[in-house]
């Protein structure tokens, strides 16, 4: 390749989008909403359906961040299992994050049905592919949640999970049939389009530099000298959070996320490769994840390094994870190198805070960002509707820089390399 990296593999609809410019005139709408990602327009979409006036500004174009590069992956569930969290939130507070988060794939696939996204989809489930026994211990343990609670989930034996998957290494595995995968370029245009249906207004390469309070509105000023007054603010930015909310950005720690895809597949090599079309992720410290795109190719993504790349060599450990599971790929051609920027928080939770009346930010998709987001717009936009906040499932909490953050990005650095030569060891 001439150049390190291409456009991903994903395709936006046919119908444009007819997008608005901002008008020079001050204007004035019930809520900005900073971020045309997943999250922003989920949560735009829904409050103009509870009848408030929406402006959503985005300092790019719509699907040039992370939600619309993604690996398309609709997974339900937090990265903590039931009974943690009850332990940890308690009874009230843990059943409404339980039932929050068994919906979530439920919303994006709901939103598609009823209305009528364009956009490739597969519902036939996610599978956590166990490569050690600790692996397939904890796969067991959250199956045995989940079916408590009724989830239609199945842990998976070696021989169902080769089956299921085509890949070689595995020990069993666990399937929840509430996932699936979607062309995330074409959900996120498409919740664009949805929105400015609902007449919500949506202006790109608008980025916003600040955020004042005057009275009982917000001042919002964005680079181009442009300025929307409103009664609320949702800053929707995730992993590409800057400065405008103070200490917001040092709570999170924004990753990379590199994505690799092959030619499409040939007929004999499509029928072996996970040939129901679930989505994996499989259970190393540094895992991989992976899916077949509408058109028949092999997506495969993980943890890239912290820097920009520089050149196709960056995504070379990519590479050598899908010819370690699929040897019999050693002959197909990479065809697609792109990558994300992902937020995780320490906890591994997502976080909502209110640091002011009327300005609310959402950050930490955990990987999970696709059915996460959507569902938690939802709730937002019942947040803004009513005020209540028990509309939100996450219970609100103080911004918290992150200690030594200028360093944090060294540390996970290491941590990763440290990760890699585990796994390695355990092959």
């Amino acid at each position: 390749m001439s150049a390190p990296f291409s456009d991903p593999i994903w395709q936006r609809p046919n119908a444009a989008i007819g997008l608005k410019p901002l008008a020079a005139a001050e204007k004035h709408v019930d809520v900005v909403v900073v971020g045309a990602g997943i999250m922003g327009l989920s949560t735009a979409l829904h409050a103009a359906r509870l009848g408030l006036a929406v402006q959503v500004l985005d300092a790019g174009d719509i699907g040039q961040g992370a939600s619309g590069l993604n690996g398309g992956q609709v997974i339900p569930g937090l990265k903590y299992d039931p009974e943690w969290l009850l332990e940890h939130f308690g009874a009230e507070r843990g059943e409404t994050l339980i039932n929050f988060a068994a919906s979530t794939a439920d919303s994006v696939f709901d939103l598609i049905r009823d209305d009528q996204l364009a956009v490739p989809f597969v519902r036939n489930g996610w599978i956590q592919a166990a490569h050690t026994e600790m692996a397939l211990k904890a796969a067991a343990n959250r199956d045995r949640q989940w079916r408590a609670r009724g989830a239609d989930v199945k842990l998976l034996s070696r021989a169902e999970v080769a089956a299921m998957t085509g890949a070689r290494g595995y020990l069993g595995g666990w399937l929840d049939r509430r996932a699936g995968v979607i062309d995330p370029l074409a959900y996120t245009s498409e919740l664009a389009r949805v929105a400015l249906a609902a007449d919500v207004e949506i202006a790109a390469r608008q980025k916003v530099v600040r955020l004042s309070r005057n009275a009982a509105n917000w001042r919002v000023e964005t680079e181009s000298g442009a300025t929307v007054q409103a009664k609320s603010v949702v800053v929707a930015t995730n992993a590409y959070t800057d400065g405008l909310i103070p200490g917001l950005a040092e709570t999170i720690v924004p990753l990379h996320s590199f994505q690799v895809a092959t030619a499409p597949l040939s007929s004999n090599l499509a029928g072996a490769i996970l040939p129901e079309g679930q989505a994996v992720s499989d259970s190393r410290r540094i895992l991989v994840y992976y899916r077949k795109s509408a058109d028949g190719r092999l997506v495969l993504g993980g943890r890239g390094r912290m820097a920009l790349p520089k050149t196709a060599a960056d995504w070379a450990h990519l590479e050598r994870a899908l010819l370690r599971l699929y040897p019999a790929l050693s002959g197909v051609a990479i065809e697609g190198r792109w990558f994300g920027r992902v937020a995780m928080t320490p906890d591994h939770l997502p976080h909502i805070h209110v640091p002011e009346p009327g300005l609310l930010a959402a950050v930490g998709c955990q990987g999970r960002g696709v059915g996460l987001m959507t569902a938690l717009g939802k709730r937002i936009a019942g947040y803004l509707s009513s005020g209540d906040v028990q509309q939100l499932p996450f219970p609100v909490s103080p911004i918290r820089p992150i200690p030594f953050h200028a360093f944090r990005q060294i540390g996970v650095a290491a941590t990763i390399a440290w990760y890699r030569t585990l796994d390695a060891l355990e092959r």
